[in-house]
């Protein structure tokens, strides 16, 4: 009787005392190789060292035991020599906690500057500390925020109700649901359906597929006013599916191949499409009433956009192009890919009922974000009546919905960065950093043209601090926009330029901005990538609105 092993291997064979032989399938034959040897009788595992025992005679052939009783003793003799695999780490990683805890530790016990209340210095030093959690990552992300916020409940710098405050916000559930929503998009198949037909027209190049999508997003951007839903609600689970096709995952190693440049460009150019009308973010038209409230002039809408016309394509255009050389994918051309996207658009052959269920779902979910404020319907509640269609017709199930582990992560992490940005500012932190510049700035005597320079630089990249860009706008808008005006600038090209940038420079995080956590939570772009990428790219943005926008602007008349 023969125990066949099974490795993919050639065939050899070894003899052994007993009087058997055991036939081996191997190419590679390596010392302490694991291979499996099924029996009649069991499944155990072997090392090539015991096989040798076996030829050389180890195992000596005992009469009085039965056949079955010196195969046990075999097994167990090998299995007694196996090395036991080591333990998974467990626990934070010591080297990213202890920068976390040391950031937070000497904020915490530095002098608080005057006129900075206590109670802001204190969550300034947690939250500055979660940062560092969240960039080191110590332990996932929404660990590191909760145990944020729990440092900032015990040492009483927020109570329960502020430390959750955000949970409450609109955002974070719908950045939540939209995952949702992307599982039934890719469970029924529709997302394969939709990425084949992309390809098929615009796949010849990895260059014309992203310019395809960039530009579809910056066309729906006036109509739907939630970013977040725009980008993960719509173009996320395009662009995941599409990913998928092309054999870009990054749970097989393949995220270069095409998902971490299509994304990291979908995310950047997010954030441009959004600057370009009034009703691209939900929060530019409270910078619209601000800066109706500071120069007692109301920016309309055909104002806005054409005022960002020119910059904004502009950017488009540059941003898939500078990634592409700078963070190229590895799948550049494919001339057959729309030849072969059309074959898989053959053989999926007519929609699937759930297919169908899915894509009048995003219909009228897309319908509701476009319409849905004539009648009072909200971007959550739009969401809602979505995936309530595609649960009661089981597309996907609640099962399902809780097994999206990124979208409860990103939730929490989210939030918790949401509600100490808000309490900053309610303690009077930034109220307190817009007076300083306001002085500062004031009293350098500079030319308005210098001045607002170094305003608007402040401005933008002080967004470190904000995981909303509402909560930006509420907080400086008025004190800088203020600032500009007093310093001689022009009050309706700075007002528009400070709205602009209000949506820009969300680019520079994975928090700053209601797209960012939706694609970064795909796990195509490694955090510290993330990061470097977008600050690369915010002096490009800088460069284009700060010197070419104004040239623009004298042009049309605005200055």
């Amino acid at each position: 009787m023969a125990m066949k092993i099974l490795m993919p291997c050639s065939a050899f064979t070894v003899k052994s005392s007993i009087s058997r032989s055991v036939k081996v399938s191997s190419s590679i034959v390596a010392p302490k190789t694991f291979i499996a040897l099924p029996s009649s009788n069991s499944r155990f595992l072997c090392r090539l060292p015991e096989l040798a025992a076996l030829k050389y005679g180890s195992f000596k052939r005992d009469t009085s035991l039965s056949s079955s009783h010196r195969k046990a003793k075999i097994c167990s003799a090998a299995a007694a020599s196996a090395p036991v695999p080591a333990a998974a780490p467990r626990g934070a990683k010591p080297g990213p906690m202890a920068a976390a805890v040391a950031v937070g530790c000497v904020i915490w016990f530095l002098p608080v500057p005057a006129g900075i209340p206590v109670a802001a210095w204190k969550l300034l030093s947690i939250f500055l500390a979660t940062i560092v959690g969240i960039i080191t990552t110590p332990l996932p992300l929404g660990a590191v925020a909760m145990i944020g916020l729990g440092v900032a409940m015990a040492t009483k710098v927020l109570t329960f109700a502020a430390a959750f405050s955000a949970f409450a916000s609109e955002i974070p559930w719908l950045i939540a649901i939209a995952f949702f929503l992307a599982r039934g998009f890719i469970k029924t198949g529709l997302g394969n359906r939709i990425a084949y037909m992309i390809v098929s027209a615009f796949g010849q190049t990895t260059l014309g597929l992203t310019y395809s999508l960039v530009f579809a997003e910056a066309l729906l951007a006036p109509a739907i006013p939630s970013l977040a839903a725009r980008s993960g609600g719509i173009f996320l689970p395009i662009a995941r599916a599409l990913c998928i096709a092309c054999g870009s995952d990054p749970e097989e190693g393949t995220e270069k191949k095409l998902g971490a440049y299509l994304m990291m460009t979908m995310f950047q150019t997010s954030c441009i499409s959004s600057a370009m009308f009034i009703t691209a973010m939900a929060a530019n038209p409270l910078s619209v009433n601000l800066a109706a409230a500071t120069i007692g002039h109301t920016i309309s809408w055909a104002q806005w956009a054409t005022a960002a016309s020119v910059p904004g394509l502009i950017c488009l255009i540059l941003v898939p192009a500078v990634l592409y050389v700078f963070f190229p994918p590895e799948l550049k051309d494919s001339p057959e890919a729309p030849k072969l996207a059309k074959q898989k658009l053959a053989a999926l052959g007519d929609m699937s009922t759930d297919e169908k269920i899915m894509a009048a779902s995003l219909l009228l979910t897309v319908g509701l974000w476009i319409f849905g404020s004539a009648i009072g319907v909200g971007a959550v509640a739009s969401a809602l009546v979505g995936l309530t269609a595609i649960l009661v017709t089981g597309v996907i199930s609640w099962k399902e919905c809780l097994a999206e582990g990124g979208a409860w992560d990103t939730l929490v992490w989210f939030a918790a960065l949401i509600a100490m940005a808000d309490y900053l500012n309610k303690f009077g932190l930034i109220s307190w950093f817009s007076s300083e510049v306001v002085k500062v700035v004031g009293g350098l005597g500079l030319a308005w043209q210098p001045a607002s320079v170094i305003v608007v630089l402040i401005y933008f990249y002080s967004h470190y601090l904000f995981a909303s860009g509402a909560a930006h706008i509420g907080a400086m808008y008025t004190a800088f926009l203020t600032v500009l005006v007093s310093c001689g600038a022009p009050p309706i090209p700075s007002a528009i330029l400070l709205g602009v940038l209000s949506n820009i420079m969300g680019c520079l995080t994975h928090y700053g901005i209601g797209s960012a956590p939706p694609f970064f939570s795909q796990k195509y772009v490694e955090l510290a990538t993330w990061w470097k990428i977008g600050g690369a790219l915010s002096v490009l943005y800088l460069l284009v609105w700060l010197g070419i926008a104004p040239i623009w602007w004298k042009v049309i008349g605005l200055m």
